[in-house]
């Protein structure tokens, strides 16, 4: 059921957010969020920021002429002109949209105004994926910065109906995190797996997920994978392929070193090849 305006929809997502860049691919990201946002009544809001580009100008050079700055701030906001026109059209018709834009740091901007979203809408940026460009934003970075859950979408996906969803189930804090941010997803879904790969899967409580599931009106079933000698993201993407889902959820993990975050494991290979959506909280 679609909420009035400015009420938050029965158990599901009241906003969406979407960055745009001016990459190949932006307008297919924006699609699928404005499907989602149409499933589920809630606001969509468009955001894009760009920095400055100034010439270097040489050790010796205290200052940028102020000719140069100014022409930086306009291709900044020609740029993020483009990027608003393209929000609009790939938007329609839908009636409740936000746009906001910044000349700024993108991941720094993003992550401020990410407070006004239950959850944000981002392109892959896998070392294959195509070049998002200047307003880009590397999906890793704002799992850890933005305290909401991602959709990170592959290239060339405009639609996520979320049939068959995979919960990728490690007893851990994040991947409770992501199941709790998938809820108003796995509602609407006709088939739920939490899997738990590996010898110590039996130990994970895939089960008591599924039970506890069921309390909020999800039907689910556990299953265990715990014969595999393939790595764990190998027999997750594999499961994903043979059983048509079209969602992964996930619990994101990582840590920094120098302000940079560094992955391993089912998370890098997630966010590096994962061929469906993929749902990620930390």
């Amino acid at each position: 059921m679609t909420s009035a305006a400015g009420s938050a929809p029965q158990g599901g997502y009241a906003s969406i957010m979407v960055p745009l860049n001016l990459g190949e691919g932006a307008e297919d990201r924006v699609k699928l969020a404005a499907s989602l946002a149409h499933g589920f009544g809630s606001r969509l809001i468009g955001i894009a920021a760009e920095e400055l580009v100034l010439p270097y100008m040489g050790d010796g050079m205290s200052g940028v002429d102020a000719t140069l700055i100014e022409d930086a701030r306009r291709t900044a906001a020609e740029n993020l002109g483009k990027a608003k026109a393209l929000f609009h059209q790939a938007a329609e018709p839908l009636g409740d949209i936000d746009w906001r834009c910044a000349i700024d740091t993108p991941r720094r901007f993003v992550a401020s105004q990410a407070r006004a979203a239950d959850i944000v809408v981002v392109a892959r940026q896998a070392s294959n994926d195509p070049v998002q460009k200047s307003m880009g934003l590397a999906p890793g970075d704002l799992v850890m910065d933005l305290g909401r859950p991602l959709i990170v979408v592959p290239p060339r996906i405009t639609r996520l109906a979320g049939r068959h969803i995979v919960i990728a189930w490690k007893d851990t804090r994040e991947a409770r995190r992501a199941v709790w941010d998938a809820l108003p997803l796995l509602r609407r879904a006709e088939t739920v797996t939490v899997l738990a790969i590996g010898a110590e899967a039996p130990d994970q409580g895939a089960q008591d997920v599924s039970n506890h599931l069921a309390l909020h009106g999800v039907t689910s079933r556990a299953v265990l994978r715990t014969d595999s000698i393939r790595h764990t993201s190998d027999e997750l993407i594999d499961f994903t392929l043979e059983s048509g889902a079209d969602l992964i959820v996930a619990g994101a993990y990582g840590h920094s070193r120098m302000q940079e975050w560094f992955f391993g494991g089912v998370t890098h290979d997630l966010l590096e090849g994962a061929p469906v959506c993929c749902l990620m909280s930390h």
